[in-house]
């Protein structure tokens, strides 16, 4: 029998883990540019932040399984490549971004070492506590969400009931589809098949519940995670917004954060909230460098060596990849984002809809349509951009960087009238 208390306790620990100290930099940049339009970026980066997230949690609350069964219907080769890539990018792009966040909000507003230097001190640390899977970083992890969402909460309240009201006009075209686009870049699509293994195999540890019990548990839990993001990533749009004026004009995601909470909350709040973004990014890259490790040592008949030989490779790439600034990150992920987001969020889809409207033709078309008609939107974050005019003028929603969503929508439900 599945109790209040414990659905609560599951809803914050999903919080928690979806809660990246590194995505807060993101929120307060998109309403300092979005002006008066805000609300309707929160819109955007709502559904590939939180919702597209939370349905990842749904979707393993029905299938209580592994991020390799997300993909199997498609077939074992193409759900291994999947796990794969996916363990790639985590190490390769938000494990080092956390080191550069580190850097530009508790480092050098007090330091004047060179970025590379914290890099390597970060990631020595990371791989001895990785290796050693020490207990203090997830007792730290257990405070330090609390006490953030606290701070930002505050933040978020005085913006709102101390701000001037002069916002300044959006420089965005589409808000809303700038705010999808940036809700890429928190990876949390990602951290949704990822995350939800973890609770999957937490509940089956405990081997108390059935079935249908986890199954409630787990949705009800993914409904508190979700109003929580919704809360402070929609608030910190705004405060973004109301604060836009005050604002550099060419200020940085960590620069516009720092000064946000600097004009709520004085000097010495910005200092406290700097060292705890510092430890919460910590706790994140060593979680996803244990991650990865784990499901290569699975991988290896749990090869020992072969998880030490893992986190010191993820470790070595955090060091190379987070000793650039956080901006460039951001930039850099862009086009792995367009390649992998889309393919993630049918996976999810996918696994949510009813068994019959998702037979093995149905995954396997609907993702190869997905990763064929994402091709230009990955492209165009590599090559020029007017090298693709033509092709993409031929796809809907392809000038957004979307073509992939029509086809896909098609591919599916033509598969599912024609089998009637």
């Amino acid at each position: 029998m599945i109790k209040t208390k414990d659905i609560w306790i599951a809803g914050f620990a999903l919080f928690s883990l979806f809660f990246g100290a590194g995505n807060l930099i993101l929120p307060p940049t998109l309403g300092a540019k979005s002006g008066a339009d805000w609300w309707i970026v929160v819109l955007g980066f709502v559904l590939t932040a939180v919702t597209i997230p939370i349905l990842a949690i749904f979707a393993h609350a029905k299938l209580q399984g592994t991020l390799y069964d997300f993909g199997k219907k498609v077939s074992p080769i193409f759900s291994t490549v999947y796990c794969m890539l996916i363990y790639a990018i985590a190490i390769a792009i938000p494990s080092p971004r956390t080191a550069a966040v580190t850097h530009e909000m508790a480092i050098q507003p007090f330091f004047e070492t060179p970025a590379i230097v914290t890099s390597i001190l970060y990631f020595v640390l990371v791989f001895i506590f990785a290796v050693n899977r020490n207990k203090i970083i997830s007792l730290i992890g257990k405070f330090l969400t609390p006490i953030i969402v606290l701070i930002l909460l505050i933040i978020i309240f005085i913006a709102v009931f101390t701000s001037s009201g002069t916002v300044n006009p959006s420089t965005f075209t589409t808000p809303f589809v700038d705010g999808i686009l940036e809700g890429y870049q928190t990876f949390d699509a990602i951290g949704g098949v990822v995350v939800g293994a973890v609770i999957i195999i937490s509940l089956n540890l405990k081997g108390d519940d059935s079935f249908e019990d986890r199954k409630k548990l787990i949705t009800k839990a993914g409904i508190i995670a979700g109003v929580g993001l919704l809360l402070i990533y929609g608030g910190l749009i705004l405060s973004g917004s109301l604060l836009s004026s005050t604002f550099a004009e060419n200020a940085s995601r960590t620069d516009i954060l720092s000064s946000l909470s600097t004009q709520t909350l004085g000097n010495l709040g910005t200092t406290f909230l700097s060292v705890l973004v510092a430890l919460a990014c910590f706790t994140t890259a060593v979680g996803i460098v244990t991650g990865t490790a784990d499901y290569i040592k699975g991988i290896c008949k749990d090869s020992k060596q072969a998880f030490i030989i893992t986190a010191a490779i993820a470790c070595v790439i955090g060091v190379i990849v987070g000793s650039y600034q956080v901006d460039f990150i951001i930039t850099l992920a862009v086009p792995a984002l367009m390649f992998l987001y889309p393919i993630t969020i049918v996976l999810i889809l996918l696994n949510i809809v009813p068994n019959k409207y998702a037979s093995k033709l149905v995954f396997r078309s609907v993702v190869l349509v997905t990763f064929i008609f994402s091709i230009p939107d990955f492209l165009g974050f590599i090559i020029p951009r007017e090298n693709l005019v033509g092709i993409k003028n031929l796809i809907p929603l392809a000038n957004s960087s979307l073509g992939w969503v029509i086809p896909a929508f098609l591919v599916f439900v033509g598969l599912n009238l024609a089998k009637k």
